[in-house]
């Protein structure tokens, strides 16, 4: 269980000045990756045969806790839980438990999660309880078979049940989906119908070339999201929305149904001159990109010493050396600004 916070809460103290990078970016928004091991094994995700990290290199809760009080005591207002899948680590909701304090004080905003929604069942009462008003699941295909293949291990059922508690908890959920040429484009139009009906938000992301199972063969399996879009636009109106999550989608409107349907676009359109946001993993390596190397390593600042002036130092310094943005490219059908670290590293 996690014990008593091990740093003062965000509202004990002064007033800091903004997270700021070189390029004049203020960072509000921080993923967390409690866990780099997950249930499935997504093909565009991590290869089928992984080595996932000793459960000694991993952060304890207790150290969780006190990195991300200090990044929300340097200013951020959103904390987004992530993993590999975050569900599967033991006694995690201990964590979301602390992080609830941060909401109680205001100096937090939102704290959401990001699952594959297998253990979501039996985690949703309690995540509502810690005030977690939205969630993202992965879902690529209602179809269980195709569900199957794609997860190499997954079930469908347990996912639709998950996402049917997260609602009757209360909660938003919204469906993001990677889109893949070959796959997506006969799931396009169920999934859009199946989270009309059922009141979902839905978001496409484009895939990105991370990891290290045949990255090169993700340029045959690249959907740019205009394809999507002007696909839907066969069928609906479409009205742009000014809104936003604090991330990196952009919204349009249905007008048939009134849903939102989201698209990321990092490879086709990316949004690096906006980006908000820093990712922490289960190790204590903050990434300022996802895109690139360079991380910081936080972990050695946190262990040798109860002196939070000095975390805060680091997680300034380590935000100052945010990069411009990624290199992601696929656009002359060659591979470029691949990343060998897989997104279960890192943090969806």
């Amino acid at each position: 269980m996690l014990q008593a916070p091990l740093s003062l809460d965000a509202k004990a103290r002064p007033v800091p000045a903004p997270l700021t990078d070189g390029f004049c970016r203020s960072v509000r928004y921080l993923r967390v990756s409690v866990t780099d091991r997950c249930d499935f094994r997504c093909s565009y995700c991590m290869a089928e045969r992984v080595q996932f990290l000793p459960r000694k290199d991993l952060l304890s809760l207790e150290e969780l806790d006190r990195l991300c009080s200090a990044f929300v005591g340097l200013g951020v207002t959103k904390l987004r839980v992530t993993g590999g899948e975050p569900l599967v680590r033991r006694d995690i909701m201990g964590f979301f438990r602390a992080m609830s304090r941060h909401l109680d004080s205001g100096a937090l905003r939102e704290l959401t999660l990001t699952t594959n929604g297998s253990q979501l069942a039996r985690h949703a009462a309690d995540l509502a309880a810690c005030g977690v008003a939205r969630v993202n699941v992965s879902l690529d295909t209602l179809d269980a078979a195709r569900f199957a293949t794609l997860t190499r291990r997954g079930q469908l059922a347990p996912v639709l049940e998950g996402i049917r508690a997260a609602q009757a908890a209360g909660m938003r959920v919204k469906i993001n989906t990677v889109a893949l040429r070959g796959f997506t484009e006969t799931e396009l139009f169920p999934l859009v119908d199946w989270c009309a009906s059922e009141g979902h938000d839905l978001t496409f992301i484009e895939l990105m070339p991370m990891g290290e199972d045949g990255a090169e063969a993700r340029i045959g399996q690249f959907l740019p999201l205009a394809e999507l879009r002007a696909r839907l636009a066969e069928r609906f109106a479409l009205t742009p929305l000014r809104e936003t999550t604090g991330g990196p989608a952009r919204y349009v409107r249905l007008t048939e149904t009134g849903q939102k349907i989201g698209f990321i676009t990092p490879l086709s359109h990316n949004f690096c001159e906006s980006c908000n946001r820093v990712r922490l993993t289960c190790t204590g390596e903050l990434y300022p990109c996802l895109g690139q190397e360079g991380a910081s390593d936080l972990r050695s600042v946190l262990r040798a010493s109860p002196d939070e002036a000095a975390l805060d130092q680091a997680i300034r310094d380590a935000i100052a050396r945010k990069p411009r943005g990624h290199d992601f490219d696929y656009s002359r059908g060659t591979l470029r600004g691949a990343m060998a670290r897989g997104m279960n590293h890192t943090g969806g």
